[in-house]
């Protein structure tokens, strides 16, 4: 790995002269920003997934969403349907994308819409009625055409962006200089315990300016399985499972499922894998190999709403995110801009 990231840097020299040159552009006006009159959030990375946007969009539905008319932006990654769509009850994860169509069937109140032109989207948005009170755009932090009110950005605990290098060499879309443009940091997927010597000592790695704050945040797994029925996760302790993934990052999840001693056979697929009829083909016959009068088929939450209408004994596990301490100071100051 070494060695090929020797190979690729020459690579990643360009791609940050080419990023640089963009982000210098935005910096002094010369590319054109649009500003909304309306709150909007930008929850995002410097990496190439494996961060937990998702769970943290879903936080802030959860913080917000009582009090405001709540839109999720997003792009639709890897979706077949084109330029600006409003999720509705014809929708599904082909047309949309899996992260969008998972907001859309989760959370009842509120508007969802892809657009990979994100002022356009925040345009037709507002065009609505009722139009929304709070704007958050999924996956936006390199999306700068937009200037967003509060910008949030993602970095996991095992992979911080200081430590990582622009693509393609390493798995970053730009400097991690350009971290300088949040406002909130947060360190995703730490562990359970953090003590507080480790918590400051990577505080003092990522070095953040005068106007950010840093937070630490940890995966929360539900203890219910829901699909086709519901079933507690300490009965899979009982089953035969066969465990499907298309998630950039899998490894909390396994993790999770050994340390509860659930033995599980795992069929791992690249992040937002659009599944073709053969590879669920190939899912079936491997499931109906497996010996055992009970045996079921557990994915992530993001992949069930792609592949569910393909199998009968099919059970996703959801995540949450979980604060480690902090959390009413940030609530607070989310809350604050929004008010």
């Amino acid at each position: 790995m070494k060695l090929l990231r020797k190979i690729l840097f020459p690579f990643s020299l360009v791609y940050h002269l080419v990023t640089s040159i963009r982000n210098y552009l935005f910096d002094k006006n010369i590319l054109k920003v649009t500003k909304f009159n309306v709150p909007v959030i930008v929850v995002g990375n410097l990496s190439v997934g494996g961060t937990g946007k998702t769970p943290q969009i879903e936080y802030l539905i959860r913080l917000l969403s009582s009090e405001y008319r709540i839109a999720v932006l997003s792009r639709g990654y890897k979706r077949d349907g084109k330029g600006f769509l409003l999720a509705n009850d014809s929708s599904n994860a082909k047309l949309i994308g899996d992260e969008p169509f998972q907001y859309f069937k989760k959370f009842e109140k509120i508007q969802v819409a892809v657009d990979t032109n994100r002022v356009n989207g925040i345009t037709q948005l507002l065009k609505l009625n009722p139009k929304p009170e709070v704007i958050l755009l999924d996956d936006a932090f390199q999306h700068r055409k937009v200037k967003g009110g509060l910008n949030i950005l993602l970095t996991a605990y095992n992979n911080l962006y200081v430590d990582d290098l622009i693509l393609p060499a390493g798995n970053l879309r730009e400097s991690s200089t350009g971290a300088k443009r949040a406002d909130i940091i947060v360190v995703t997927k730490c562990p359970n315990y953090l003590g507080e010597n480790k918590r400051q000592s990577i505080v003092a790695k990522l070095n953040p300016r005068e106007h950010q704050e840093v937070y630490f945040s940890t995966i929360k797994y539900d203890s219910v399985l829901k699909g086709t029925s519901e079933i507690d996760i300490n009965d899979l302790k009982d089953c035969k499972v066969l465990l499907i993934t298309g998630i950039a990052n899998p490894n909390p999840l396994t993790e999770h499922l050994k340390l509860l001693g659930i033995d599980f056979n795992h069929l791992k697929y690249p992040d937002h894998h659009n599944f073709k009829h053969h590879e669920l083909e190939e899912i079936k016959s491997t499931f109906e190999k497996i010996e055992s009068n009970k045996k079921i088929i557990v994915t992530t939450e993001k992949d069930y709403v792609r592949i569910f209408a393909d199998f009968e004994k099919l059970y996703y596990i959801s995540i949450k995110v979980a604060f480690k301490g902090e959390e009413k100071e940030l609530q607070k100051r989310i809350k604050k801009y929004v008010g």
